[in-house]
């Protein structure tokens, strides 16, 4: 063992579902710093495309910008082939990609359901299916899935997308028990709140500061603090991590302030 810094090893590259914005294109551009290629999942075609180019031309490594629907599962056979002519065989994933639902109970709608599930979990278990072969073969390989924490403290305003977190982190585990024996470690980030797309309606919407009044560190997070975590927990600083949950939330979880 050796106490050199390896945030840049394994420089395989990584599948970043979600790639094209917020915490997936973050942990993308985390990745990219040290080197590593990587291939960015999106169901807007233009977006991943332009955030590849981007990433290209500021860090020099092979980047690939795929349109991705992962509600479909025929969809990651075809998204697969592409990013291993574009960049090659991945040796890591990042799964950020995800919708969320504001209709609370009354929202719930069987169409609604299971598309959430579809992306966040399905989708999940079927590419490390795909991908499986490929990270067995080269050392060092690893799998992060981006959760929530609401997994663990719930919300009422989204119950479909709460119960695809706390899916997830059981998925993961259960992912992480099996890839074990192939050397593959399987992690899961739990952010609080987070600058990103998908959370900015909220907190437009609400009183101002009013996630702040909650979390220890007094701010919102951004998206490069749940990158970092990411591209740690994907390199070889990481080998003796898995099958564990990070909570990056600024204090939140554990927070008795009203």
């Amino acid at each position: 063992m050796t106490l050199s810094p390896a945030l840049d090893t394994p420089g395989t590259p990584v599948i970043v579902t979600g790639g094209a914005s917020g915490i997936g294109l973050a942990s993308a551009e985390a990745l990219a710093a040290v080197g590593r290629g990587v291939a960015l999942w999106d169901i807007d075609a233009n977006a991943a495309g332009e955030a590849a180019a981007r990433i290209a031309a500021r860090f020099g490594v092979a980047t690939i910008g795929v349109a991705t629907d992962l509600r479909d599962p025929a969809a990651i056979a075809p998204a697969l082939a592409a990013t291993r002519s574009g960049v090659g065989a991945p040796g890591g994933l990042v799964h950020a990609a995800g919708t969320v639902d504001t209709g609370s109970l009354e929202g719930v709608t069987v169409e609604g359901w299971d598309a959430c599930m579809a992306v966040h979990l399905r989708s999940f278990a079927l590419l490390t299916q795909a991908i499986h072969a490929d990270l067995a073969a080269q050392p060092g390989s690893a799998i992060v899935a981006i959760a929530s924490i609401n997994a663990t403290l719930g919300n009422a305003m989204n119950p479909i997308y709460t119960a695809a977190k706390g899916g997830l982190l059981s998925l993961v585990r259960s992912l992480a028990d099996r890839l074990a024996r192939d050397g593959i470690r399987v992690n899961s980030v739990s952010p609080g709140q987070i600058l990103t797309p998908m959370m900015r309606p909220a907190i437009e919407a609400l009183p101002d500061r009013f996630f702040e009044r909650r979390i220890l560190l007094d701010r919102i997070g951004d998206p490069m603090e749940i990158g970092r975590v990411v591209r740690f927990l994907l390199s070889d600083e990481a080998s003796y991590i898995t099958a564990s949950e990070i909570v990056v939330d600024g204090g939140n979880i554990s927070s008795q302030r009203g």
